[in-house]
């Protein structure tokens, strides 16, 4: 087969205060930066969808259309003119001529600036450009908030089932799979979905924890039961529009069965519903917490910075952890990244070794004001570094000009690209070897886990300030889903501009 393989994946907090324009494309945030052409194909051996998705046809003989992948950082919506020009290199390619089938890596939670549901129009502008025939199938991020026009173009959309998403190229691979389905079958499976009626908060969502680990046990079970393919997306609780939230679907040859499968899932997931919850700590307390703990323990406590998340739209650039380690005078702390180009510059024409004053990070957005010191410049560094953690392994990551600060017994990883700590690398680019702190702050939400979680003595979530609320009723919402509980166990929102969302089983 001649088979077009494209990328485009954005995760957008349309409550966050940055946009994602070309460039950020182009600089890749926390992922690898865009490429073109044939370097699509040097992501094979990559634990990335595209990967895992070249990984399981190689050797079949296939020849490859290799158009675009781009990522940005989390953040607010896409400008229109970055969707514009990387949609249109793929749909410029589909006029220039027409492949047997189509696998395109997307994430599912994308909002632009003129469309809500990003992910939704490419997939029907690429429908309509090669018509019902081709096979179009897809990979998707474990936080897609998946809509019904999403299911609709696609012949297949499957998502990961792991967060810390140390499966990405797992997912790629089972999009070959149900494309070879596809294929040996001359026609669409059926697929059924169902909404969830609530919406689950980001750190609740870990598949490490219950009641994640009984759900993706139950949706194996399932589909070796019904002979289905089944996906759950427990969604991207900060995208203020119609198909925000938790989904179930499945894709079968009976569509009774495919329909019974996802009803037994999904009720699954909302028998749960006040387990998916995590408890928080204000800044204070869990610094305090963390010093109590470390007092008696060989391993570092690890503090989730979650609000400032840039994985979730955060800018990586609140002060509220870094103010409380100091105010509690801890010590053989480290936090990271805290994302300050200037300060990361300056500190790196001052050198190693240095003292100078610094006004560090600082969200405007929030009312959070940098903070002016004068600190050590301990280390730096030009930022490049391998993934060596289970996130992405092996993807070479550029975190431009980094440097590591002290001030007293804290250590601050300052970077001058967005992304979130979801490595050790980051912390030992900047000098700090994180085995040997005893607390360490990570301005992630959950992704951190899979690499900290075997040296961690245990890990604390903080409710710092930033634009990911941990808690999804907090957010200012107004185009949600009419109907839809706002958390678990939450209040219900009205919308009264809109239809009930209906949250019965449905087959597309």
């Amino acid at each position: 087969m001649k088979i077009l393989i494209a990328g485009f994946q954005h995760e957008t907090n349309t409550f966050a205060p940055s946009e994602a324009d070309w460039d950020s494309f182009v600089e890749g945030g926390g992922m690898p930066g865009m490429v073109e052409g044939e370097a699509l194909l040097d992501f094979k051996g990559i634990n990335l969808p595209l990967g895992g998705f070249l990984d399981d046809l190689e050797g079949e003989g296939h020849e490859y259309l290799p158009v675009i992948w781009a990522s940005a950082s989390p953040s607010g919506k896409v400008t229109k003119d970055a969707f514009e020009r990387i949609v249109g290199k793929i749909t410029d390619a589909l006029k220039q001529e027409t492949p047997d089938a189509i696998y395109l890596d997307i994430h599912g939670a994308m909002v632009v600036e003129h469309i809500d549901d990003g992910e939704g129009e490419l997939l029907k502008r690429v429908r309509e450009l090669v018509g019902d025939e081709v096979p179009v199938v897809g990979s998707l991020d474990l936080h897609a908030n998946v809509s019904h026009k999403m299911l609709k173009y696609a012949d297949a959309v499957v998502a990961y089932r792991t967060y810390p998403h140390v499966d990405m190229d797992e997912t790629g691979s089972r999009a070959a799979k149900l494309l070879k389905l596809r294929l040996d079958e001359k026609k669409r499976r059926y697929c059924a979905f169902k909404r969830i009626p609530f919406l689950i908060p980001i750190n609740a969502q870990c598949t490490d924890l219950e009641p994640a680990i009984g759900t993706y046990s139950l949706l194996e079970k399932l589909e070796a039961e019904k002979d289905v393919i089944l996906s759950f997306t427990p969604g991207f609780p900060a995208s203020d529009f119609l198909d925000c939230g938790a989904l179930v679907w499945g894709y079968g040859q009976d569509a009774q069965d495919t329909l019974d499968a996802v009803n037994q899932l999904a009720a699954w997931v909302e028998s749960k519903e006040s387990e998916w919850w995590v408890d928080l700590l204000d800044p204070d307390q869990s610094v305090l917490e963390a010093i109590r703990i470390s007092e008696s323990s060989t391993k570092p406590v690890v503090i989730a910075d979650s609000q400032d998340n840039p994985g979730a739209g955060g800018n990586s650039n609140t002060t509220g952890m870094l103010r409380a380690l100091l105010r509690h005078d801890a010590t053989d702390a480290a936090i990271g990244m805290i994302y300050d180009p200037q300060s990361a510059l300056a500190a790196t024409r001052s050198g190693e070794g240095s003292s100078l004053k610094l006004a560090l990070g600082g969200e405007p957005a929030l009312n959070d004001p940098p903070l002016e010191d004068t600190f050590l410049v301990e280390k730096v560094s030009d930022g490049v570094m391998t993934v060596k953690g289970p996130m992405m392994k092996g993807a070479v990551i550029e975190l431009g000009p980094t440097v590591c600060l002290r001030k007293n017994g804290v250590r601050i990883v300052v970077g001058s690209r967005k992304a979130q700590m979801l490595d050790r690398e980051m912390f030992r680019i900047a000098g700090i070897e994180p085995e040997s702190m005893r607390i360490l702050v990570n301005k992630s939400s959950v992704h951190f886990r899979a690499d900290f979680t075997p040296i961690a003595e245990t890990i604390l979530v903080a409710q710092a300030p930033g634009p990911m609320p941990a808690d999804p009723s907090t957010l200012p919402w107004k185009n949600l889903g009419h109907g839809i509980r706002i958390k678990p166990k939450g209040e219900v929102f009205e919308n009264s501009n809109q239809n009930p969302v209906n949250f019965n089983a449905q087959v597309v």
